[in-house]
């Protein structure tokens, strides 16, 4: 019987096969006939190959007991003896060859892929994508054909696998918990400043996969649009002097949502363990036996002074800062300050509804009056605005600009280099 070829522009039905422990047959030594072998072990299958020769690698893979090597050349019969083979690869070089093995295997009904002539193969081997193991897409495999273009598969399937990666590929379980385990998983997550692409490659990807989302109101909120409309998600966001869903009750939600076995992310604007109370949430979940896992974002302590071109270092001007929070007033500003070296700058987070107060103590604690201050409105968004001041006259700017939260509060004289650079936000 000939063996039919395919037109490259015909579809194929496309199947994943189940290897394991069954006898698939490799003919040729060569670097090709190794990736091939190799696949075909990292599937469970129970390799043989037939060549005169091995090339190095197939040459450590008999050396280690993964496979069987018959040491000749192909002949008439290997494919049923000892007993038929599931399927067939064939990759010699040699068209006589290659030719015969796939008469064989179609006279056997065995599939048989062939390395030289796509067109003259019952099967093919796709280029695969395989979520990375501990990834949020562990578990899926994407396969890529490209109608005997391996070069262009080969470059879809590398495109699928960093899509995988970042999360931009929606990647979550739908059919429940991973097999094996019954409690779901808690992740602490850093969104950044607020644009959407400052996220890290990690959190965007187990945002993707996530089954519940706890968000606050700061940090990249539009990226919840994007998600399933059948994945929860619980607003949490505080505003000054409103916190409609206590921490206490933030804590209890996580756990609770992870023992019905759920994947939670916990989206946080900045880095969850600066100011985020990130510590807090991490330590209920492990005393409830949850597991946890942070992944650190970028903070606007320093992202936000940077959009506004202010670095919060600069050489010849200061080597160090500081980062406090002025929710409850200037005492932790105050004594963050009094180890630190005069020229320290100061970075305050939610600094604005007591600035006045905070302005005055700093300048009582030998604060210049005149230490530039800028404060930095809704960092990253379209929103950003800057109003340069000093500490003398800070409260009265904020006051008269009309400055409201959220706003990063920086003093010292790297301030100053704002006038130079402007805004630097993409």
């Amino acid at each position: 019987m000939a063996t039919p070829t395919k037109a490259a522009s015909q579809p194929a039905y496309a199947l994943t096969l189940d290897l394991t422990g069954r006898r698939v047959v490799v003919v040729g030594g060569g670097p090709v006939a190794a990736r091939r072998a190799r696949g075909l072990l990292d599937a469970g299958a129970a390799v043989e190959v037939v060549a005169p020769w091995l090339c190095e690698d197939l040459a450590d893979l008999v050396g280690a007991g993964a496979l069987t090597w018959h040491e000749r050349d192909y002949v008439a019969g290997d494919l049923l003896q000892p007993e038929p083979a599931w399927l067939a690869h064939t990759a010699t070089g040699d068209r006589a060859t290659d030719d015969q093995v796939a008469r064989e295997a179609q006279a056997a009904r065995i599939w048989c892929v062939r390395a030289d002539d796509a067109g003259a193969s019952s099967a093919w081997t796709p280029a695969v994508a395989r979520g990375r193991s501990g990834s949020p897409a562990e578990g899926l495999s994407v396969a890529v054909t490209a109608g005997g273009d391996p070069r262009r598969a080969v470059a879809v399937r590398d495109a699928v696998a960093a899509a995988l990666d970042s999360g931009s590929l929606p990647v979550r379980r739908t059919r429940g918990a991973e097999p094996g385990r019954s409690v779901g998983r808690v992740a602490l997550v850093g969104g950044g400043p607020g644009a959407e692409d400052l996220i890290t490659v990690r959190g965007r990807a187990l945002l993707a996969a996530a089954d519940v989302v706890v968000a606050d109101r700061l940090g990249p909120t539009g990226l919840l649009d994007r998600l399933g409309e059948d994945v929860e998600v619980v607003h949490v966001g505080k505003t000054p002097g409103h916190h409609p869903v206590p921490q206490e009750r933030i804590n209890e939600l996580l756990v609770h949502h992870a023992r019905l076995g759920r994947q939670v992310v916990r989206l946080k604007g900045g880095d969850p363990f600066v100011l985020g109370r990130g510590g807090e949430e991490a330590l209920h979940c492990a005393a409830h036996g949850v597991p946890v896992e942070v992944v650190p974002g970028v903070t606007s302590a320093v992202s936000v002074p940077a959009a506004a071109g202010i670095p919060v270092t600069h050489r010849g001007v200061t080597a160090s800062f500081v980062v406090a929070s002025a929710h409850d007033g200037a005492g932790p500003a105050v004594q963050a300050l009094r180890d630190a070296p005069a020229d320290a700058t100061l970075v305050l987070l939610m600094g604005v509804s007591r600035l006045a107060e905070t302005a005055e103590a700093l300048v009582a604690a030998g604060r210049r009056a005149d230490t530039p201050v800028a404060l930095v409105e809704s960092g990253w968004t379209e929103r950003q605005r800057t109003t340069v001041t000093t500490l003398e006259r800070a409260a009265a700017d904020a006051d008269a600009a009309g400055v409201r939260a959220p706003a990063v509060v920086v003093v010292g004289d790297v301030v100053a280099l704002r006038a130079s650079l402007g805004d630097l936000a993409g």
